[in-house]
């Protein structure tokens, strides 16, 4: 019988400290699977935050719109059947339909290029003009700029030893015989909140000019931050990421510090607690004792008498003030 009780005392025994460390390995498992789910998150709420940032912050660094430029053919006569270019080849270009393509602050260099084949006729021209009036979408005109151009000058026997070299290379149709001019029409514009761009007009004032093809390229200056996360995306993600991390773990445990803190005594509570350290000399428990806030929340206001209908004496304290070693 001793012997049947004390197995099963010691059964019992083993069997209440499985339970127990079998909640304890639950407890445990289930908080560190809420500190992975903490950790987790946050890091998702960090690069989330970062990225949002710099959709925001960053603007594109590229537009390009093709330009199809147009004029107005010259009506033939009786003894010629030709036509020919009768107005400057004009294009109206449309950048943007509701989103804006400037940003704000941001300043923006536009540039237009030229396709232009190496013929007699074009080396004849010489320099042109290429203006560009930017608009808004009432059509008013924000800004205005012309610059000249020209094809490249190659000497006669320059151009022959070329061809010869390339010749292959012509008449496979590898290469062509053209030029592509590039003109900065806008080197520094930025975009007025007022009134935003939407479209762009160019203007090529010569009648005599060929033009196989051209675009305009809108590329954003970027400097400071701006210029940084964007050349340099992987090692700005790390520190925008590891800065939105660290800020979020400061708040979430400043937040827990200040709910689940060491110190469980709260408002009036701790007030009375401090203002009988303050007073533990005088204070008598043997005597009736009223306590009173002030309108400065740092002051209360202790009153003590003998009686309750006494008039008493009234003890005034400022928090503010630490207690003396004598005091203590």
């Amino acid at each position: 019988m001793f012997f049947k009780n004390a197995i099963s005392r010691k059964v019992e025994f083993y069997k209440l400290r499985t339970i127990e460390t079998a909640n304890i390995t639950l407890d445990t498992a289930f908080k560190v699977g809420l500190l992975i789910l903490f950790i987790v998150t946050t890091i998702w709420i960090s690069v989330f935050f970062y990225v949002a940032f710099y959709y925001t912050y960053v603007p594109s660094i590229e537009h390009v719109k093709n330009v199809n430029l147009q004029f107005t053919a010259c009506e033939a006569e009786k003894d010629n059947v030709e036509r020919g270019v009768c107005s400057f080849l004009r294009a109206h270009v449309e950048l943007t339909k509701a989103n804006q393509v400037f940003m704000l602050g941001q300043p923006y260099k536009i540039t237009l290029f030229l396709e232009i084949p190496e013929s007699d006729a074009n080396k004849a021209v010489g320099m042109f003009m290429v203006c560009a009036q930017l608009l808004d979408k009432k059509s008013v005109t924000v800004s205005m700029s012309c610059r000249s151009a020209m094809l490249r000058y190659r000497s006669p026997l320059v151009h022959t030893l070329t061809t010869l070299a390339l010749a292959p290379l012509y008449v496979t149709e590898v290469l062509e015989e053209k030029q592509t001019i590039e003109v900065e029409l806008f080197s520094n514009f930025e975009d007025d909140q007022n009134y935003p761009v939407t479209d762009v007009v160019i203007e090529i004032k010569s009648q005599k000019v060929e033009i196989y093809s051209s675009k305009i390229q809108i590329d954003a200056d970027l400097s400071g931050l701006r210029y940084i996360m964007f050349h340099w995306p992987v090692t700005s993600a790390i520190f925008g990421t590891a800065f939105n991390l660290t800020v979020i773990l400061f708040i979430s445990v400043l937040s827990y510090w200040q709910l689940y803190g060491t110190n469980e005594e709260t408002g009036r509570e701790l007030l009375y607690k401090k203002f009988k350290e303050k007073i533990s000399p005088v204070f008598n428990p043997k005597k009736v004792h009223s306590l009173k806030e002030d309108e400065d929340e740092d002051v209360l206001i202790l009153k003590s008498y003998d009686e309750p209908d006494s008039g008493g004496e009234e003890l005034f304290i400022d928090l503010k003030q630490e207690p003396s070693s004598s005091e203590a």
